[in-house]
């Protein structure tokens, strides 16, 4: 009884949406990193992208887990429409490059890149390790100002809201932002 009580609160505090520590208004860390966008590798640059519009970066556990494969078919079906708003879309994890090639292809579906971070550098730096095991990040998607000034974030494991809630606040921007 002890441990079925104790599996159902871990699982109410990993469905519970989470706070990353990068809040609204903070300066976004730059980095530049190795990428893949339907399997073809290349350097992303966080500053370059800024440059043609706001920057949803989202970062997820590891490719092709269940959840991260869900969230990545979303955000490859909402693709298009985050580039009609002016966005770019960049996923990353901890996963080599090797085995991102094949996810950007596959989970992807040759839409948006994502990027590796295998030392951790990048995750860390916008305070999305995952707790309960840090070798992973959690799930934590943000909207980045061609400013360079965070505009949205959020944490939960439920890959469910990321793709919503990263549209709405683009869609913001772009309204806040129209003729600029």
């Amino acid at each position: 009884m002890k441990r079925l009580m104790f599996l159902a609160l871990g699982g109410a505090v990993l469905a519970a949406p989470l706070y990353a520590a990068l809040k609204t208004g903070a300066q976004a860390p730059d980095f530049t990193t190795q990428a893949t966008l339907a399997g073809k590798p290349f350097k992303f640059s966080l500053a370059d992208a800024l440059k043609s519009g706001p920057v949803v970066l989202y970062f997820y556990p590891a490719a092709f887990t269940p959840g991260c494969t869900v969230e990545a078919h979303e955000f490859a079906e909402a693709t298009d429409k985050f580039k009609a708003l002016g966005a770019t879309v960049i996923g990353v994890s901890h996963d080599p490059i090797d085995t991102l090639n094949k996810f950007s292809v596959s989970e992807c579906r040759n839409k948006f890149a994502v990027a590796s971070d295998a030392d951790q550098s990048i995750t860390k730096a916008y305070d999305a390790v995952l707790a309960v095991k840090p070798e992973y990040a959690n799930r934590t998607s943000y909207v980045i100002a061609p400013t360079g000034k965070i505009i949205y974030e959020y944490t939960a494991l439920d890959p469910d809201k990321h793709v919503g809630n990263t549209m709405a606040a683009v869609e913001k921007w772009k309204a806040e932002h129209k003729g600029s």
